[in-house]
């Protein structure tokens, strides 16, 4: 159950600095910065999984965070796209 409150706390906050660093109009909530962020860590991982696997027995991958942003820099860039 923890894991799972770590993720979404993770998701908000990767979900913000995306949100500031590609400024926009966006009207997103808690919520959907939140969801943002959760999406876009999904997306970030299988990206950083395509490029190098994570070593057997690694809790995480080295370039987690950072390609959780990226994820979700292309999510919100998807997201303007299609509104």
């Amino acid at each position: 159950m923890l894991h799972v409150i770590w993720h979404i706390v993770i998701g908000f906050v990767v979900g913000l600095l995306a949100r500031a660093l590609l400024p926009g109009g966006d009207q997103m909530g808690l919520i959907a910065t939140t969801v943002l962020g959760v999406v876009g860590s999904v997306v970030g991982g299988f990206i950083g999984r395509l490029i190098k696997k994570p070593e057997p027995g690694a809790p995480f991958h080295p370039a987690g965070f950072f390609m959780a942003l990226v994820g979700a820099i292309l999510v919100l860039l998807v997201w303007r796209m299609v509104r």
